[in-house]
This record gives structure tokens, sequence and C-alpha cells, in this order.
């Protein structure tokens, strides 16, 4: 039902882009017109594919439309923001465009060929306008989504940490979403720069993966290289939901990593004790497999430091309530493509970077990969480096 109201609202605003971008600058019948209309179809019907089927078939299979329907995503995105805001010129430009003012029931008496000729030059330079923008926009993002993460070291305070921890080190990595566009190679410079860090502990907060364990463990493997004194930990996000948890739950320890179930552990280090929980991801309840942070910190010493890792800010009001010292997540991507990370605002409470409430502090990465379109703009990909500290 979902994704059919979805490909109803594409397909309603690709309507409004074909308008904008084809009818308005083409006259009727002519070859331009027809191969725009059939380009644009073409470009809907492979972005469709990209969201219906990208991770349900194999990546070889799915990366042959996945790339471009999801770079058309992008494109689209961003034709769609500009077109929207060219409307006001548009509106302030019709008096010039009539070439003298409407009759009396606001109709044009006639159209005249200044008129014509007016209409063909704002819609034909709008449309260029947005086209160049949004290619431009794409292909610099295209750049950045698949360059290196920037690592992020960032000191973070709290208040009840044992002095003789104080220095620990954890790698925060979230939203790789190794799939169809990116695999092993991605995966291995993730893992080259996490060690080349020399960190304590690799904190995976969930959304590793757009697909199943058979067609993904070979992009996975290079994980089990991950190095840190004390080990790598992992949470569901909700993309493993998506593609079926259980089965990346059962993987993820064949490459050393441990999933954290709503559970906590004790970390040592030189001698100092703080706690590391984890939570299922906040939509785990639509599978029978909720996030507890209750549950994740049942029996733990209160004067003891908790790190809690969770994958989506959301869990901030539930970590605050549980008197959490630091809470890591991810989830938002920065927003990815800006400015989503308006909309990433209202829904999550929180994009990237430090967050205070209370005595409770979350950090937000935003993510070593992405989702759908291989693009980011105004959100460099990231992979952050926590040094815990006494405050």
């Amino acid at each position: 039902m979902f994704f059919t109201v979805l490909s109803v609202l594409i397909a309603i605003v690709h309507l409004y882009l074909w308008k904008r971008l084809i009818a308005d600058t083409t006259r009727p019948g002519t070859t331009a017109r027809r191969l725009g209309t059939v380009a644009l179809v073409l470009c809907v019907a492979l972005m469709m594919a990209a969201l219906s089927l990208g991770t349900s078939v194999h990546p070889d299979l799915a990366r042959w439309f996945a790339w471009p329907g999801y770079v058309w995503l992008a494109v689209f995105f961003y034709l769609l923001l500009i077109l929207l805001v060219l409307e006001l010129p548009r509106l302030a430009l019709r008096r010039w465009v009539r070439g003298g003012p409407a009759n009396a029931n606001g109709e044009d008496a006639q159209r005249s060929p200044t008129e014509v000729s007016r209409r063909f030059a704002l819609a034909r330079g709008s449309a260029l306008f947005a086209g160049v923008v949004s290619a431009g926009l794409v292909g610099y993002g295209v750049s950045v989504a698949l360059g290196p993460p920037t690592v992020t070291r960032v000191p973070l305070a709290l208040r009840r940490l044992d002095p003789r921890a104080e220095g620990c080190r954890i790698a925060l990595l979230s939203d790789l979403h190794l799939g169809p566009i990116v695999g092993r190679s991605f995966t291995q410079r993730i893992v080259d720069l996490v060690n080349a860090e020399d960190v304590d502990v690799v904190a995976i907060a969930g959304d590793l993966v757009d697909g199943d364990v058979a067609d993904l463990a070979d992009a996975a493997a290079p994980l089990a290289q991950l190095r840190s004194t004390h080990g790598t930990f992992f949470v569901t996000g909700n993309h493993e939901y998506y593609v079926g948890y259980e089965q990346w739950i059962e993987y993820v320890p064949t490459l050393g990593i441990r999933p954290l179930r709503n559970e906590r552990v004790e970390i040592t280090h030189n001698g100092g004790v703080f706690d590391l929980a984890g939570i299922n991801d906040a939509t785990g309840y639509q599978w029978q497999d909720p996030g507890d942070v209750g549950r994740a910190l049942a029996g733990r010493d209160p004067a003891r430091a908790v790190v809690l890792l969770a994958h989506q800010p959301v869990d901030f009001d539930d970590a605050v309530d549980h008197d959490v010292d630091l809470l890591l997540a991810g989830h938002t991507h920065g927003g990815q493509l800006s400015p989503f990370e308006l909309a990433v605002t209202l829904q999550q409470g929180a994009v990237a970077g430090r967050y205070e409430r209370g005595d409770t502090t979350m950090y937000v990465t935003r993510g070593a990969g992405f989702w759908g379109p291989p693009v980011r703009v105004g959100a460099p990909p990231d992979i952050t480096i926590v040094e815990l500290r006494r405050g």
C-alpha cells in the first residue's frame, strides 16, 4: 500500500517536471518533445526499479538500474526544488511575457508572436538553469559520497567516568548501507581508516547493509579485520529489519562483531570500568523486536558511567530518562541532500554533531556511507572518533 501511494505521488510530481521541462519548452508534435517525454519516462522507470528492487535482487544485477535510478532520484530532488523556487520569478514576469496588461477577464486577448517567443524564452531559461544547477550539485555530491569519509575526532566528557578510563577512544561507524552500489572495496577503505586510528572500541550504529547475507557476505568480509583494544559492537538499524535482521544478527559474530541486543557489557580500560550498552532500532517493534533502554541497563551500577549505542537520535528522550551519560547514534546521514536536513530535524530532533539535555550528551555521526543516491551535498561522510574524558 505504501509503495502504491508513493508511486502515485512520484508520477504526479513528474507530471509537473514534464510540464516545466518538456511541454513548456517544446512545440507539440516535435521530435524534441517526444524524445524528452520518453527520456523522462525511462528515468522514472529506473528510479522505481531501484526503489522497489534494489535490495531484493543480487547486487550484480541491481547495480544496472540502481546507479541510474538513484542518481535520477537526486537530480529529480534538486530539479523539483529549483523549479518550485523559480515559480516566483515566473509569476513576477507574467506581465512582461504578455507584453502588456491582461484583459478584463484576466485572460490574454490573443497570444502574439512576441508573447509566444517570450514564453519559450522564459521556460527554456528556467529549465536550463534548473538542469545545470541540479547536474552540478549532483555531480559534486557523487564525488563527495564516493570519496573517503572525514575522520572527526571529538572529546566528550562523562560526569561519572572513572578517571582511569579517561582517554578511551571509540570509533563510531554508522550507515554503511552495503548494497548494489558500494561493496567490498568501500568496506575495506572504512576498515583501513578505522585501524589507522588505533582505537579502543569500535561501535557500529546500524544500517550496515541493504540486502541479504548470501549476497553481501563478501562486501562485509573486511569488517573482520577491524582492530581495537576491547572489540567491535553492533546494534540494528531500520534497514536491517527491511532485509531480515535475524540473518545479520547471526552472521556478524562470524566477523568478530558482537551484537548488543538491549544489553550491556562492561569495558575495563586501564583499570577503569564503564558500561557500553546497545539497543535495537526504534522501528524494531514492528518486527516484534523493540528497543528497550531499561532492559539494556538493568542491574548496572548507577555510580558507573554508561555509553549507549542506538541507531536513531529519537532515542535521546529514553536515554535522558534513564540517566545515560552519552548516547551515540547515526541514521540521519546529516541530511545527505541539503536542504533535506530541515525535514530530518523535524522528524529526529537532531541532524549531526553534539547535543546536550540535562546530564546526558548525544553525539550523532553523519554516517560513512549513503542510502539510495550515491550523492552527498552539504553532508560529507563521516567516521567519528570519540575520546572519553572525565567531566
